[in-house]
């Protein structure tokens, strides 16, 4: 029974924020969200992304639930402060995107990056002894130069997820994929500008992109009330107050630029995956 002081799902709009690297964590909280969302019959969805991007399966993944729920769900992407890479992959599967004119978007590419420690490691006198089953399973070792054939292999498989990034743009966009090309080699352009390249349709705040998608799902939006789909936690946490080494931890953060605390909080959430489709910094 719905008591008349209660609206129903049905009625109103829901928010669900992607926020900070796209890894393993944020795919979870943002699958469940959109069961949840398809499971209570909201007929629209805010989707919020302030994100810098992510590893490629994670993004993949959120963007292909997102498609599935578009067949039921009117979908609304509002780009924040920034929403590269893999937070304009996640976008393309909103049927339609609100930037604001400052945010930060593009970075369309990917990105495999390896270190050569073998200087050195001839200083210290470390030198490592490898057995391997073939001849590339230690490709990108830190220990040495990468080889041609090595080089070769990585740029095919970069090539590949590039190519599979354009084509989800263009289809997303009702792009050509020449036309992509030509603005997705991994610059970076404001949302003023991605409106001009046809990144996304219309400029505005997150309120304007609520009301956006109340009228396209035929709700009042000065009515609409809008729910936002916070992640599960367990009920004893809220108990729990915040430990010295936390507090210590806060303290340092707080130091650091916000160029560095954007690379730690994605080193840190994408546990050290070698392959993602944006880097900060």
């Amino acid at each position: 029974m719905i008591w008349p002081f209660k609206k129903s799902a049905r009625q109103q709009i829901a928010r669900l924020e992607v926020k900070g690297a796209i890894a393993s964590g944020t795919r979870k909280h943002v699958l469940d969200a959109l069961k949840t969302i398809e499971e209570k019959g909201y007929p629209a969805l805010l989707l919020r992304i302030d994100s810098p991007g992510g590893t490629v399966v994670d993004s993949h993944e959120i963007y292909s639930a997102l498609m599935r729920l578009r067949e039921k769900v009117k979908i609304v992407a509002s780009f924040g402060n920034i929403s590269a890479s893999g937070g304009v992959y996640i976008g393309m599967g909103a049927e339609h995107i609100m930037s604001n004119p400052g945010t930060i978007t593009g970075s369309i590419g990917v990105i495999l990056r390896g270190n050569n420690l073998e200087g050195l490691l001839d200083k210290v006198g470390v030198s490592f002894k490898v057995i391997k089953s073939g001849p590339y399973k230690d490709i990108l070792a830190f220990d040495r130069e990468i080889t041609e054939p090595e080089r070769q292999i990585l740029q095919d498989l970069i090539d590949s997820s590039y190519n599979q990034f354009v084509q989800t743009v263009a289809d997303g966009r009702h792009l050509e994929v020449e036309a992509v090309k030509q603005f997705a080699d991994g610059r970076v352009f404001t949302g003023e500008q991605a409106l001009a390249l046809g990144l996304v349709d219309r400029l505005g705040t997150e309120e304007d992109a609520r009301r956006w998608v109340a009228e396209l799902a035929g709700l009042d939006p000065d009515k609409a009330k809008c729910n936002t789909i916070e992640e599960d936690k367990p009920f004893w946490s809220r108990f729990l107050p915040g430990s010295r080494g936390a507090d210590q931890q806060a303290e340092l953060v707080s130091f650091m630029s916000p160029a560095m605390r954007a690379r730690l909080e994605f080193d840190l959430a994408t546990n050290g995956l070698p392959l993602w489709l944006y880097h900060p910094y």
